[in-house]
This record gives C-alpha cells, sequence and structure tokens, in this order.
C-alpha cells in the first residue's frame, strides 16, 4: 500500500491501532534503522542491541494495542523513549548481576520463596495468568507459540530464535508481532487479563 508512506506517524498508529498491520509496516521501516543504531551506539554489542530492539518494538505493539500512545506528532521521540528505558533496564539488571552474590553462603537467603513477600493471594494469581497464558499461547498457529515459547519461556534471543529455526531476525519479529495481536484478541474475546492488566 504505496498511499501509506505519504500519512503522518500518529496517522499510521492509528490506522495500526484499529486493525492495519501495513500501517505498522510502514513504521517500522520508517524508524529501524534509526532506533537500531540509536541502541547499538550505547551498548556496543550488536546481540545486545538486536534483542533491545526487538524488546522495544515488542512494546510500542503493546502500547499501541492498549491505545496508551497520545498522537503529538513525536511518535520517534516516544519510541527512542521507550529503547532508552529498555537499555537503561538491561544496564540496571547487568550491574545487579555483577554486585549481588551469595555464592558463599550455603543456604540461599536471595532465593528462598519463603522470604518473598508474595501472599497466598498473589501466588493464586500469578499461576492462574502463567495458567491462562499458556492456554491463550496454545491457540496461536505453530510458528508464532513457537517464537513466544522460546523467547519468554525459555529466554532465547531474536538472534538465537531465528538461528535455531532458520529464519530472519524480521521473520522471528514479525512471528511474535502477530503471536502479541493474536494473544491481546484471544484474551479480549474470553475477558482474560494479559501483561499485567
Amino acid at each position: 500500500m504505496n498511499n501509506l508512506k505519504a500519512l503522518a506517524d500518529d496517522t499510521l498508529v492509528s490506522l495500526y491501532a484499529d486493525g492495519n498491520n501495513e500501517a505498522f509496516d510502514e513504521l517500522l521501516s520508517r524508524y529501524q534503522s534509526k532506533l537500531y543504531t540509536y541502541i547499538y551506539y550505547i551498548v556496543h554489542d550488536e546481540e545486545i542491541a538486536n534483542d533491545l530492539f526487538q524488546d522495544t518494538f515488542l512494546k510500542v505493539i503493546m502500547r499501541i494495542q492498549e491505545r496508551n500512545y497520545t498522537g503529538t506528532g513525536k511518535f520517534q521521540a516516544w519510541i527512542t523513549r521507550i529503547a532508552h528505558n529498555l537499555v537503561m533496564d538491561y544496564f540496571r539488571e547487568k550491574e545487579q548481576e555483577n554486585t549481588i552474590s551469595n555464592d558463599e553462603v550455603e543456604y540461599d537467603l536471595l532465593n528462598n520463596v519463603r522470604h518473598s513477600v508474595q501472599t497466598t493471594e498473589d501466588q493464586m494469581l500469578i499461576s492462574q495468568s502463567l495458567s491462562d497464558a499458556k492456554a491463550i499461547m496454545d491457540q496461536l498457529p505453530e510458528p508464532q507459540s513457537e517464537v513466544v515459547r522460546m523467547r519468554f519461556y525459555e529466554n532465547m534471543s531474536f538472534k538465537d530464535i531465528a538461528d535455531k529455526l532458520n529464519i530472519s531476525i524480521n521473520t522471528a519479529l514479525g512471528r511474535m508481532r502477530y503471536a502479541v495481536i493474536n494473544m491481546r484478541a484471544i484474551a479480549q474475546e474470553n475477558h482474560v487479563a494479559l501483561y499485567g492488566e
């Protein structure tokens, strides 16, 4: 659809929120190079930059689908801020991995469930949410559920997923994007809350 190229970002966001997937493809093609370069410039690692780039667009997809983007004509600044926050989260997590260690202690206080603040109700809600998510994931087409499982249950990077499935990273991202869209639609039909809603 060539006429999409002439549309403003905010118009494309609205079209995508209303179900036009080609509008999102146009947004992705406009900003993927700039956004990847921005992320790579900060992390200096191709694989990490790829993962953070993919995670950024997954978050963008979810936020648009939830209609959490208010059209202000600053779409590029908005997605860059999302990317920046994910990069900062990555560095914070990395810093924690390097500073928190209790290897010399036989009894693991940090990871002991009895010391966590979760109530029985919290545990039941988490268990139900995981069960709901798994049931919804099982309704997806196999290529989509496979990518979701590898990313979230096996914690694989998009590069590793692409290598294992012998597909491009963009194809892996596309499958994840459609999986998210389909999971949200199934969840809405069945009145199930996903993604912490």
